[in-house]
């Protein structure tokens, strides 16, 4: 007897399979127009010259860093423990796909000193180049965004500033690429602590210019790194930061031992860690004052803050994309799901926060340096991308909860940024220390103005309900500062949402002022604003005009060019 396949049934020309391209495999620059604007507008003159890099990495981040992504998160590190003799060697293997991510990140690195230098020549700024980076990879993959970007730029400025000069030289040449080239890690959780520093039990004590430490540090993302922040308590009580390198002084193997790897619920492409310190050669990151490197460690906290924050806008991103690629293709009820009146509403609702989102993580990164700022942005866009990756997956239906499909994936992912750098909490009570030390929120206050005041003229009113809420921000703030302090500080998540909002808004005003996009990003400030900052009264908005549908053909647009 003949053998004869079995072909699956298709049903009808709506099961073309072909027309369910998602986000992968596609050039992430060219189909942004959001970032192109926001490069534009950052880059100036240089814009001409930064294009063609720009370029090659969107293709780059969408072709070859989105696939690999995907077959490290199906096989992820492992832990060698010990050699053939039984020595423990702790030895993290990472899989052939992020070994040749990694290479193929390091070779379009814009976060290096030498693409910074070209750049700067021609007129780019590199701050901004290295966000657009980091934005494109984090749409890929936050895992290889946490395991090239984990406290390098920590390691190398307090190296710089305290540790002896063979040291410092070993750090040179471990970040001689950049921050992103030396897998560094900061070490800071133990378990009876978390974000309780008070409750730290690792101890270090001094061995001529170097100390030995000793502790266990319960969840050390980067394990596989070669230079560590590890904190831990000094003979007098007082808890500081310390350099902790893979191998000692002499060359040989540090007393760093790895128990176990984590078994996480996503960014299964960093290795995690269980980490034991028996006694390791480590090197002070403070002065002799009681205290002293913490101030400096926490400023550079507020930059991995940011980090984590590009991070959640950037799975929002890729969420978004998804959604809007997946409900172009389904056909449902007859007509395909981004006809339909609710989904375009998901959608336009999506557009519009990730491009707020997107607005607060720039102006972080490159815009003025605001002490409240890194808080705030991550306690919105971290949220952000855990919430549209689960609005991707209700776009998907039940396909979205399946693995083979990529927005599960992101979920996983997403879940991690609220946690990492300080949870919401944290951050609130971060905003508090800011304003009642630092008097944070008058600088802060005042760059909400500066921008409304470059809002363009044509939207007056928007412009004046974002100042009426600045005004109203100003008073909560000033009752806030009032109340008791357990009330007080129980209130602190409700005024960092109402700062969160109004930032938001102004930057998106701000951008609207730039005049590049013939009067869109006015229409998202308005839409934005219309949904955080209006009164829309007993009937909810129901009433009012419908401009979300009425201009989704430009928001769409604006948002997403295939």
């Amino acid at each position: 007897m003949g053998s004869y396949l079995i072909e699956p049934f298709d049903g009808s020309d709506r099961y073309a399979t072909e027309r369910y391209q998602g986000a992968a495999g596609r050039d992430w620059w060219s189909c942004d127009p959001s970032l192109r604007l926001l490069m534009r507008h950052h880059l100036g003159d240089g814009y001409a010259w930064a294009e063609p890099h720009l370029a090659k990495l969107g293709a780059l981040m969408g072709g070859p860093i989105a696939r690999h992504a995907e077959e490290t998160d199906r096989n992820p590190p492992r832990l060698e423990k010990y050699d053939r003799w039984g020595r423990d060697v702790s030895e993290v293997v990472m899989p052939p796909s992020f070994h040749a991510a990694r290479q193929a990140l390091m070779a379009d690195n814009f976060t290096s000193p030498a693409f910074a230098a070209q750049a700067r020549a021609h007129g780019a700024n590199p701050e901004a180049l290295a966000a657009a980076w980091t934005y494109l990879l984090d749409q890929a993959d936050i895992g290889m965004g946490c395991a090239l970007g984990t406290g390098g730029d920590m390691v190398v400025s307090l190296a710089e500033k305290h540790a002896p000069e063979d040291v410092k030289a070993r750090v040179r040449e471990i970040f001689a690429n950049g921050f992103y080239s030396g897998e560094a890690a900061q070490m800071f959780t133990e378990r009876t602590g978390g974000s309780d520093l008070a409750a730290l039990e690792a101890t270090a004590v001094p061995d001529g210019d170097a100390w030995r430490l000793s502790g266990f540090k319960w969840f050390a993302s980067n394990a596989n790194g070669s230079a560590f922040v590890v904190l831990a308590r000094r003979d007098g009580g007082d808890v500081a930061p310390f350099l902790v390198l893979w191998e000692r002084r002499d060359g040989s193997r540090n007393a760093v031992r790895i128990r176990r790897l984590k078994d996480k619920l996503g960014t299964r492409s960093v290795a995690s860690a269980e980490v034991e310190f028996a006694g390791a050669e480590a090197f002070l990151l403070a002065g002799e004052g009681s205290g002293s490197g913490l101030g400096t460690m926490m400023k550079l906290t507020n930059a991995s803050r940011l980090g984590v924050a590009m991070m959640g806008v950037g799975v929002a991103r890729r969420a978004l994309v998804e959604s809007i690629c997946y409900a172009r293709a389904r056909e449902a009820f007859g007509r395909p799901l981004i006809e339909q009146p609710l989904m375009r509403r998901k959608l336009a609702e999506l557009i519009v926060e990730v491009e707020a989102a997107q607005a607060m993580v720039f102006d972080g990164q490159i815009g003025p340096r605001l002490r409240l700022a890194p808080a705030l942005i991550k306690l919105r866009a971290s949220r952000l991308g855990l919430t549209a990756a689960s609005d991707a997956i209700e776009v998907h239906g039940g396909n979205g909860y399946i693995e083979q499909w990529p927005v599960a994936r992101l979920l996983r992912d997403a879940q991690v940024n609220p946690i990492w750098e300080g949870g919401d909490n944290i951050l609130c009570l971060d905003v508090r220390r800011a304003m009642l030390r630092e008097n944070a929120h008058e600088p802060f206050l005042d760059r909400l103005v500066s921008a409304v005041d470059r809002a363009p003229s044509g939207d007056a009113a928007t412009a004046d309900l974002v100042r009426g809420r600045i005004d109203d921000l100003r008073k909560a703030i000033t009752v806030w500062s009032s109340l008791d302090p357990v009330v007080a500080e129980a209130r602190l998540f409700a005024l960092a949402q109402l700062m969160a909002d109004v930032y938001a808004a102004a930057l998106l005003l701000e951008q609207a002022g730039w005049g590049l996009d013939d009067g869109r990003k006015a229409l998202v400030a308005r839409l934005y604003a219309d949904a955080h900052l209006a009164d829309h009264g007993p009937l909810r908005g129901l009433d009012r005009p419908a401009e979300d549908l009425e201009r989704f053909d430009e928001l769409l647009a604006g948002a997403l060019q295939l």
